[in-house]
């Protein structure tokens, strides 16, 4: 079994360890040179080239995603050919652009913040009189890591989003700005036949709109009704291959959806260390069509911390041996990336029975690999 991931990032890298346990040859379509998935990078090319893309899954059983930029015509174009693309181009459109995930849920019912679709300073106005004044605007595609979102008490906080309307693909979307008490994950996987499993769902804390924590699983949560809103999700869209479902919790203990991830994804990185069996073998056996393995937690919480570039510019590994002699139950993991602030660079994951001492534990030996 050959299985084609396109970007070479730290996604691709986390699936190469679970491929080879599986004895699938896994293949990776990277952009550059020296990214994090070198050692399974195949061809170094440009996704966005229908005839290159297709070359690619010319020589795999299946291709699947590290992120979720490839143009949906190059997709199109290689379904039409023949390749299996796992999720579908048919699914993935819902998550990569943000209005039409909105549409295509609200069709079906799921629970979301109040938006709109707004094309001039004038519908963005009228919506945030109706909707408290204070709202949050986001640019349809391409936003990731709080990067294409803004939080706006004035229509003119998006303006230069409006003077290059035509760019962002014509319209902008604006949301209800929720009062929520805490931000919840949700990680499942779906294979083409149906077979559908789920990991508990779990809090992410965020720095600067980037995850910097989880904690799995998430305290003072409705683990079902998290579950069962993924699983609608999951089922509406026909999604294949892992699925992050991000939601806000409000005072009040109800879910909101806010964002997809058709792919394994950064509140999921936990199960490597955590669960019987990890998001990265479990989307390479879904996007396989094979049977799924269970996702049970092997401890009772876990806790993981993102390692994020800092001004100093370190790359995190000058502090190995002294963050593993000082906290020999952490699980570091590394992504090969050069260092820049806010980027990440890799993971600590600690497991245990008690989540105060565990959730210590991982934040300082975060910190000490740090330097900080």
């Amino acid at each position: 079994m050959k299985v084609g991931v396109i970007g070479g990032g730290q996604l691709a890298r986390m699936m190469i360890p679970e491929a080879i346990a599986l004895g699938v040859e896994l293949r990776v379509f990277a952009e550059a040179e020296g990214m994090s998935a070198e050692n399974s990078t195949t061809v170094v090319g440009d996704y966005k080239s229908a005839e290159e893309l297709g070359w690619f899954a010319d020589g795999v059983d299946v291709i699947t995603f590290d992120h979720e930029h490839v143009p949906l015509a190059t997709l199109e174009q290689v379904e039409r050919s023949g390749s299996s693309v796992q999720p579908s181009s048919s699914a993935l459109q819902f998550a990569q652009n943000k209005l039409w995930m909105r549409k295509r849920l609200s069709d079906a019912g799921l629970p979301m913040p109040a938006w709109s679709e707004v094309r001039t300073s004038a519908e963005l106005e009228k919506f945030m009189a109706e909707n408290g004044g204070k709202v949050i605007v986001k640019t349809p595609v391409g936003g990731y890591d709080g990067k294409g979102v803004r939080v706006i008490d004035e229509p003119s906080g998006v303006d230069d989003w409006f003077a290059e309307i035509d760019k962002l693909g014509g319209s902008l979307l604006a949301e209800q700005l929720v009062d929520f008490d805490s931000e919840i994950a949700v990680l499942s996987a779906r294979r083409a036949s149906g077979e559908w499993r789920a990991w508990p769902a779990v809090e992410t804390i965020q720095l600067n709109g980037v995850c910097s924590q989880v904690i799995a699983p998430a305290p003072n949560v409705d683990q079902q009704r998290a579950l069962e809103i993924a699983e609608r999700i999951a089922t509406e869209l026909s999604v294949t291959g892992v699925m992050a479902v991000e939601m806000f919790q409000t005072k009040d203990g109800q879910l909101l959806i806010n964002e997809l991830a058709m792919r394994p994804h950064n509140s999921g990185h936990f199960t490597i260390d955590a669960s019987v069996t990890s998001q990265f073998e479990q989307h390479l056996r879904a996007v396989l069509d094979l049977p799924l393995g269970l996702t049970d937690m092997t401890s009772d919480v876990s806790v993981m911390v993102n390692l994020l570039g800092t001004e100093k510019g370190t790359d995190f590994l000058e502090n190995f041996s002294d963050v593993m002699f000082r906290f020999p139950e952490a699980k570091i993991h590394t992504y090969g990336k050069s260092p820049r602030p806010g980027r990440k660079m890799g993971h600590i994951t600690v497991v245990g029975d008690d989540l105060e001492t565990v959730r210590s534990r991982a934040l300082l030996a975060a910190a000490v690999i740090s330097g900080s």
